[in-house]
């Protein structure tokens, strides 16, 4: 195949747009690929770091997307639609009085099961039970938790002096704990070290988590008769500080907001790897791609304080400083320049005098329209054991489902039935859906480089900065080619020879796509850097390797192409045929046949998507390649019942005979 041999092509029709695509070696000496992939990210991150508040110029402008920007934030926490708002079961186990101040131990369940243990602080003066119009109603603070271990007793039983200072300056604050370092314990860390990268597919983070479990914590603050429910704020450090954002942006009812050390950029986060220093729950899936400063912007105009230390390694100064200039625009867009301000205290990642002051400061002027001077919370520790909502392990319910939240709390979807009648416009609504739910980030026209990469082998790019090696054994005439997609950690020579034994007359394009064979990065368990950071830019490691394939599908000289792969690879290709469309120059498909060799049954064993499980599985994605695309599933699991319903999507097309288990 030389260059004759390549052509534009216009893709991915059959997913709603027209997509051209230059696909040429590489004439540059190859870059290490370390040095690649990291250059594509920062690229990446570059070119989505200019789309603040997706372009909005003006009040006009934002005030018209908000409403759109608000339903794909939710969607990018696995909130949309919202989930529904269940009996709370709020229970008061027990109570402490510590001078003028009254400390309720209580947990409440922001779904059947789902437990969030907490402490809620309030005056001693207060009545608890004095009913609408009688007595006068407080400010309410929502306390969320950062990253602080305390074992059994919670992460809420760190922050305690915040809860004393509220409640002896006359607010009702609730301190919750977090999913993972609260008294029943869930899990943070999925793709940072345990390798859940089903979370991707699933759409499931935990940021979500905490952001649904901060809102029914609101929810419990607007039932108590002695709060006013229009006057809510929410602040938190650290983890914190990020629930701080996803709850101010996702809840009307917030007022005020203080994130305290808990929120930084993309330029951050992905270019410098600041990402490596945090788990899960402090990031939403990006698939809309917008710069990260636009949720914090979904809460403009109201009062917000930008409160950092100036040597927080987890959250630089570089981020900071371009965040409250992103931020100031915005204010000033809404003519409300006086509602935002910073607070920088001096140190690294901790509260300190300075900032306890500014964050009490903030909330007092704006809650309660009060300028006087404040002091510093200085209270006597009480001992974590008290505190407890949940005294002893025995008190624990057994219905809790806390540490399997990541297995229910996203749904998966349930793709309708159909019939030979509906089978068109079914197939065309769940391409509609890949498209917008999980392939947004596919990239746009790119002119590449040509020539040879100096190897044995040919190098091609796809992306600026992603190239993959290709193997090509020609047979002449090239009739019948078969495109083998590899796993990354498989040989080539090893994976050619037995589709060389299976189709011994075809010529052969045995490809390694990006981050595979001799191209592979660097990994460490944790972090999962680039895995993880290509979440923050809209896509994952394998929806970049879906559009490696079909790039090299491109490639073909004539007759018929055969994608072809064992495990996730085959997945891959499966996928690179939904992007079939007619070439502009061929007038016929781009993969004629797809060949999986021990197909997985589900995303969750791979290959990751992001949101791919809230639209279909693989039996139904396979499904769709009917009825033009021939489909034959090999060995394991080829005939796992779970492709019955391949076969039946089959049928209703039309095309029964396209499909075969061997």
């Amino acid at each position: 195949m030389n260059r004759r041999d390549l052509f534009r092509v216009s893709a991915l029709s059959a997913l709603g747009g027209s997509l051209p695509l230059s696909l040429a070696r590489s004439a540059d000496q190859p870059l290490g690929a370390d040095e690649m992939v990291h250059k594509y990210l920062a690229a990446e991150t570059k070119r989505i770091s200019a789309k603040f508040m997706d372009g909005a110029k003006s009040k006009a402008e934002w005030e018209k997307i908000r409403p759109r920007l608000k339903r794909e934030f939710l969607d990018m926490l696995g909130l949309d639609p919202l989930p529904e708002k269940t009996p709370l079961k709020a229970t008061v186990t027990g109570s402490l009085e510590r001078g003028e101040v009254v400390i309720e131990k209580l947990h409440y369940q922001s779904q059947p099961g789902l437990y969030v243990t907490a402490n809620l602080y309030r005056p001693k003066s207060v009545n608890p039970d004095h009913k609408d119009g009688g007595g006068t109603k407080l400010p309410a603070i929502l306390y969320v938790c950062g990253h602080s271990g305390r074992g059994r007793d919670g992460n809420k039983t760190a922050f305690q002096d915040h809860g004393m200072w509220f409640a002896s300056n006359g607010y009702v604050c609730l301190i919750v704990d977090t999913l993972q370092l609260g008294e029943i314990a869930g899990k943070h860390h999925g793709t940072y070290n345990l390798n859940r990268f089903w979370w991707h597919s699933r759409g499931y983070t935990p940021a979500g988590v905490e952001c649904w479990n901060g809102i029914r914590g609101i929810d419990y603050l607007c039932s108590l008769p002695y709060v006013d429910a229009d006057k809510i704020g929410v602040t938190g450090i650290s983890g914190g500080g990020a629930t701080t954002n996803w709850v101010a942006a996702a809840d009307d009812r917030v007022k005020v907001a203080v994130p305290v050390s808990g929120v930084s950029d993309l330029e951050c986060y992905v270019t410098d790897q600041v990402i490596n220093g945090h788990c899960d729950c402090m990031f939403f899936h990006n698939i809309y791609q917008w710069e990260w400063t636009t949720a914090l912007a979904l809460f403009a105009p109201k009062p917000l304080l930008f409160a950092n230390s100036d040597d927080d390694k987890i959250f630089p100064m570089s981020g900071n400083k371009r965040i409250i200039e992103r931020l100031r625009t915005c204010y000033a867009m809404f003519g409300a320049k006086e509602n935002v301000d910073e607070h920088v205290s001096k140190g690294g990642h901790d509260y300190r005098p300075d900032l306890r002051i500014a964050i009490f400061a903030f909330f007092h002027k704006h809650l309660k329209g009060d300028k006087a001077p404040i002091k510093d919370a200085d209270f006597p520790k009480i001992e974590g054991k008290e505190l407890r909502a949940f005294a002893d392990d025995k008190d624990i319910p057994k219905d809790a489902i806390n540490a399997t939240a990541d297995e229910t709390f996203v749904p998966v979807a349930k793709v309708a039935l159909l019939t030979e009648k509906n089978f068109g416009t079914w197939k065309i609504d769940l391409l509609k859906q890949l498209k917008e739910k999980t392939f947004r980030h596919l990239p746009p026209p790119t002119k590449m480089l040509e020539g040879h990469s100096g190897k044995g082998e040919d190098e091609y790019r796809t992306e600026a900065n992603i190239s993959f090696p290709v193997y090509i054994k020609s047979k002449g005439g090239d009739k019948q080619i078969t495109l083998v997609v590899l796993n990354p950690d498989e040989g080539h020579r090893k994976e050619t020879e037995f589709w060389t034994k299976r189709y011994p007359d075809d010529s052969q394009v045995t490809i390694h796509p990006r981050g595979g064979g001799p191209k592979q990065w660097a990994k460490k368990n944790p972090p999962n850097t680039v895995e993880r950071s290509l979440a923050l830019l809209g896509q994952t490691v394998d929806s970049g390797r879906v559009w490696d394939v079909f790039a090299a599908a491109t490639m073909r000289l004539g007759g018929t192409l055969r994608a072809v792969g064992k495990g996730p690879a085959g997945i891959l290709a499966g996928y690179a045929a939904l992007f079939n469309h007619l070439s502009k120059e061929k007038e016929r498909l781009i993969i004629d046949e797809v060949v999986i060799v021990d197909p997985p049954v589900s995303h969750r064993d791979g290959p990751h998507f992001l949101n791919v499980m809230r639209v279909l599985d693989i039996p139904e994605a396979l499904g769709l390649l009917a009825p033009d695309v021939k489909l034959t599933l090999i060995g394991k699991n080829a005939k796992d019942k779970a492709f019955d319903r391949t076969a039946a999507i089959f049928a209703a097309a039309g095309a029964k005979n396209k499909f075969k288990q061997e």
